[in-house]
């Protein structure tokens, strides 16, 4: 039979579905500055790539202290972990601002380290950038071989 979903006209050119947040997911992203549904403030950019006998991640997190940057290995997750303070907060001087776009809060991410030898990780921070050596595990390269068909 037919779909019961609901239709409104978009533009009035096409029919799109009707979802009932969508006005809802539209405010918050107005105000909040399109943080919510569009990039993720919990995260921070990151590049992987392979060294042959390790690999090298490279995070951006400009504008943070090496001392505000938090490193932790639970298992096989490394966690990066860094919280940016507003400093108008601190000083109580909140109402003296006339626009304020700069975030601030916990960013962190979780990475499998499970074909990583953590204890020879070595971190570096510099420029805003934290680069992170991590060195594979022996057994974790895979070796080339030809299978024949029976």
């Amino acid at each position: 039979m037919f779909d019961l979903t609901p239709y409104r006209r978009n533009d009035g050119k096409r029919i799109a579905p009707y979802n009932p947040f969508r006005e809802m997911e539209e405010l918050e992203r107005r105000l909040f500055g399109g943080f919510l549904g569009g990039s993720d403030l919990s995260a921070f950019k990151t590049d992987i790539t392979d060294q042959g006998d390790s690999y090298l991640l490279e995070a951006d997190l400009p504008g943070f202290e090496k001392k505000d940057i938090h490193l932790d290995l639970s298992g096989d997750t490394l966690t990066v972990h860094a919280e940016r303070r507003s400093s108008h907060e601190e000083k109580g001087d909140h109402d003296r601002y006339v626009h304020l776009e700069r975030s601030y809060g916990s960013y962190s991410r979780s990475f499998d380290v499970s074909m990583i030898r953590t204890d020879e990780i070595k971190a570096q921070y510099q420029n805003g950038v934290l680069k992170l050596t991590m060195p594979k595990k022996k057994d974790a390269l895979p070796e080339a071989k030809h299978l024949e068909i029976e």
